[in-house]
This record gives C-alpha cells, structure tokens and sequence, in this order.
C-alpha cells in the first residue's frame, strides 16, 4: 500500500460524489450535476449487495436492469471525463463475480463508442479460484461467521461460485496507474469511497467511515432515498456530508442511524483487516442540511482477514399465488396447511423424485417470520395471502408438486366447510409459475490471507471508443 505520509497535506479538503445507493437505481439529474458543480475529486459507486439474495452470485446473472445500469452510466462517464476525475465502481452487477464484471464492462464498452471516449480502465477480479482455497482450507485459514458452519471440501466444490470482499489495497494499486475507471469484483462497500482519500493521506478511519455513509447515497438524508446523490467532504479531523438534492437535509441522527445500518454492534464496524471504532464518533448538526462526523477510529487485527461469500444451486422452484377469505379456514390455516403437507409428501413417497421442499408462506399471520413476534390480534384477519413454493432437483418435478399441493389445498375438506368449489382464490391463469434455478449461499467466512491485494488481480485495458 502507498505509505500515506507520503501524501500528507497535499489536500485540505477532497469531495466525493456518490450518485445512487447502487449503481442502476438511478438518481435526478439535477443532484449529480449540482454534485459535479462542486468539483468533487472521484465519483464512487457501489453497484452490489447480498440482500437480493444468493441467486444472482451464483447464477451469474445482474440483479440491476441492464438498461438501468447504462442509463446510469451514461451520465457519469462523460461527466467524469469532463471533469479529469476517475470513476471507482464496486461489487459490479449485483454480487461482483468475474461473470459480472465481464456484463458491466460490455455496457462501459457500448457506451465510449456511442459518446466517442477513450478510457484506460483497471479490471479488478474478486472471484477466487477453488483450488486456492482447498489449500488455505486444508491449512486452517477458513473459519466461518456466524451462523455459518465449518466449511467442508464438499460444500467449497459445490459451490457455484465464491468471491472475496477486497479492501482498499486493490483501487489504491490501480489508482496509481493513472486509470479513469475502476470496474471492481466485491468490495467491502466503505472500502470503493475511501480508497482515493487515504492514497492522499487523509485518515483511515474517517475515510472508511465517510464510505459508510456515502455507499447508500442519500438513503442517510431525509427523506431518505436510494436514488439520489450524496455528496461527502472530507478534512483532516472530520468529514461532512450533504444531500444534493433540495427537498432532502442530513440530520446527526439520520446520519448515526446509517452509520449503524446492517451492523449488530454499535461501536465496532468489522471491514477488511480490522474494524472502524465509533466509540468516541462525534455527530454535529452544521446547519440544515448538513452533518459533520469526527472522533471515529480503526483497530487493525493481527492477521488481515476477507470475507468470502459462495452460492451453490439446489434445484428449481415453482411457486402459486392463492387467496383465502374463508373466516372457517382463516382460523383453522395452520392444521389444514400441515394436512396438505402431509399429504403431498404421501402422494410422491413412492416414486423416484428427488428430495424436495413444501413451503406455504402465509402473508398476514406470519408472512414475514424475521419480524419480532407481535401479540395475537384481538379479530383474526379477514383475509389471508399464501405463497405455495416447492423446491425440487429438477423443474418438472417442482412443477408437479407444486400443483398437487395447489390442488390438493383448493379442494381441502375441514370441519366446517360451506362451499365445496374451491378454497382458494387465484389472481393469475395460469396459477403456477417456474421460478427456475435455486441457490444457496453455501460460504460464509472469513479467510486470512498474506498480502492485501494478492487474491485480487488487476488487469488494464485501454479502450477507444472513437475508433
């Protein structure tokens, strides 16, 4: 890494402009321009989460709209180029495996054609390769995190794919080559917006901190929102940031309460070879609209740790819609569902499916099971949604018991039936519908590994699209 006291004091202050939460969710035009306005030093985008899940990881496939991510990009990469400032881009399409990577770069590619532009551009790869890590398995450099369990050979092998969240030391290499765009594999989010700062030899601490704050955009302002621009100022002993859109303010507790999204400690943010320490982060209202941030940390660990994350397929999934208004059935949901279970689970003992899984998730009595419990209603609901899911080895099979267990649930007998036509009501014709391939994530972990950027290989390419 570029020893930071090389760089001290060659800037007061450095702005970054962050346009969208992820990249392809868009942001008003008027916010990014008032951004540029502001003469910012790098625009930094992160383009990737594992909140859809671990289908696009391991599928291979974006969980952002293509034409949503061009849009985007459209509008940042001629501005940028404008200005003489570089664009930083993370966890590409969606979970940042080199399949990803290769979808966002042919987007970058249409686009320098179609605005005539050149660019040099860093490719950073963060998939891992499997027998690189069967030897730091076999050498007791994987442990999991919690809830995971201990990784075995099977489940790595199985895996689809497995990438690493990659820390500042990947951009920081690239950015010293000169480059215009950093189209990056997974990062550990803050580590895309810090990276520029602290290669100018602003703090660590609050660089990565200001990177917390700026990878959701103005999801930290309020109103809050995913498709708006942010803009963050950082300074010596403090960063600021700021909304740029007009009709949204920053607030000390707006902008707390995002510094502890998706953490379960108040205090101590785990990142890539250590963790920000927010035990004496000081919050300051500025004036409406903007917030400074100081007193924040960073403990390094021993040993440098990434995080790995995997996915692996399971099978395919067909699910059906239904609705129930029944009051009778309403109160009896539960007892009547488990009949239906046990009954779809006779129908196929006998034959030579594969094993499978019978879900009904019912939406307005448990629908949302990760929510705390609530007490139980004073009057049942009147009304009842369930989703029908089943899961299976291959899609036909999954077709074929998601609709016996369709069927068998519309014409189920309980005590206290009236209408013998059907129990269920069904928005779509047809009523089931293939969902295709399932996945799993299958790696959890954490892997310690010797050098900082030697997993994530960078490769350069210069591309003139006036050609």
């Amino acid at each position: 890494m570029v020893d930071n006291q090389q760089r001290e004091g060659r800037l007061e202050e450095l702005r970054i402009l962050s346009p969208t939460a992820i990249l392809g969710y868009g942001f008003p035009l008027s916010s990014f321009e008032k951004g540029m306005a502001r003469d910012p030093h790098v625009i930094a985008v992160d383009a990737g989460s594992t909140d859809p899940g671990p289908f696009y990881l391991g599928s291979g496939q974006s969980f952002t709209d293509r034409a949503a991510v061009k849009r985007d990009l459209k509008i940042m990469i001629p501005a940028a180029k404008r200005a003489g400032i570089p664009i930083i881009i993370g966890s590409a399409g969606g979970a940042g495996a080199e399949s990803h990577l290769r979808l966002t770069l042919d987007i970058i590619k249409e686009i320098l054609v179609e605005e005539h532009l050149k660019l040099k551009i860093a490719l950073i790869n963060s998939e891992l390769p499997k027998e690189v890590l069967l030897t730091a398995l076999h050498a007791g450099k994987i442990t999991p995190l919690a809830p995971a369990e201990e990784l075995t050979e099977a489940e790595l092998l199985a895996s689809s794919a497995i990438v690493g969240q990659m820390g500042e030391a990947p951009f920081i290499e690239a950015l010293d080559q000169g480059v215009d765009l950093i189209l990056a594999g997974r990062a550990y989010d803050p580590s895309l917006f810090a990276a520029f700062a602290i290669r100018e030899g602003f703090d660590r601490a609050l660089s990565l901190h200001l990177g917390k704050i700026l990878e959701c955009a103005a999801i930290a302002a309020l109103p809050g929102s995913g498709s708006d621009s942010m803009l963050g100022t950082l300074r010596q002993d403090h960063f600021i940031v700021e909304p740029l859109a007009d009709n949204r303010r920053c607030t000390t507790l707006s902008v707390a309460a995002h510094t502890l999204y998706e953490k379960s400690d108040p205090y101590h943010l785990p990142g890539p070879g250590g963790a920000l320490n927010l035990t004496n982060s000081k919050f300051t209202q500025i004036d409406d609209r903007r917030v400074a941030v100081s007193g924040t940390t960073f403990d390094p660990t021993e040993k440098y740790f990434i995080k790995l994350e995997g996915a692996k397929k399971r099978g395919y999934r067909t699910i059906s819609i239904a609705g129930v208004s029944d009051p009778v059935m309403i109160e009896k949901i539960d007892e009547i569902l488990d009949a239906v279970k046990e009954r779809v689970i006779d129908n196929f003992s006998g034959s030579d499916f594969g094993e499978f899984d019978l879900n009904f998730n019912i939406y307005g009595k448990g629908g949302i099971s990760l929510l705390p419990e609530k007490e139980e209603e004073s009057e049942p609901p009147k009304e009842l949604g369930i989703v029908i899911e089943a899961c299976a080895p291959t899609q036909e099979e999954a077709n074929a018991i998601c609709g016996f267990a369709r069927s068998t649930a519309l014409h189920f007998g309980y005590e206290g039936r009236i209408s013998t036509a059907g129990n269920l009501a069904f928005p779509f014709s047809p009523s089931d519908a293939e969902m295709g391939e399932v996945y799993q994530f299958s790696l959890y972990h954490l892997l310690e590994i010797e050098s900082e950027s030697q997993l994530f290989p960078i490769e350069y390419l210069e591309i003139d699209g006036g050609k």
